[in-house]
């Protein structure tokens, strides 16, 4: 019998543990969609693509086409900023990222990422001390 128990005690945490952080996983929320739009989800999923496959430039005017659409969608504006920080164009990086946060109103997450672009942006500009504002505002909002 002794060795029965502590068979079980010793798979127990095996088999409950993975069950349970299923069950947290499943419980979360999924991310929702950059956009209601089937037009714009067709166009960041291209814009994606082409990011992919390095082709920024086609990847940037993908998102500027889905921004047409819809000007005031805060994920697109970071989309964009995205792009731009991997261009090396940290001036408009920053710019981007502040127009995005413009439109963010209370999604604190969204304009945590933004500061973050912004403190990226920064610091590859060789601002720091602008670098770590940035950062802690960015902590600020995930509090």
């Amino acid at each position: 019998m002794r060795i029965i128990l502590n068979v079980c005690r010793s798979f127990l945490p095996v088999v409950v543990l993975p069950l349970l952080l299923a069950a947290c996983a499943a419980l979360s929320p999924a991310p929702a969609p950059v956009s209601d739009n089937a037009a714009v989800l067709a166009l960041v999923d291209q814009a994606h693509a082409e990011a992919a496959d390095r082709r920024l430039q086609g990847a940037m005017g993908t998102i500027e086409r889905a921004l047409r659409i819809e000007p005031r969608n805060p994920f697109l504006w970071q989309e964009l900023a995205r792009l731009h920080l991997a261009q090396g164009d940290y001036d408009q990086t920053e710019s981007l990222a502040a127009r995005s946060n413009s439109w963010a109103g209370t999604n604190r997450q969204l304009r945590a990422a933004n500061w973050r672009l912004i403190s990226e942006a920064r610091l590859a500009r060789g601002d720091a001390a602008g670098a770590r504002d940035a950062e802690d505002r960015a902590r600020q909002l995930e509090r």
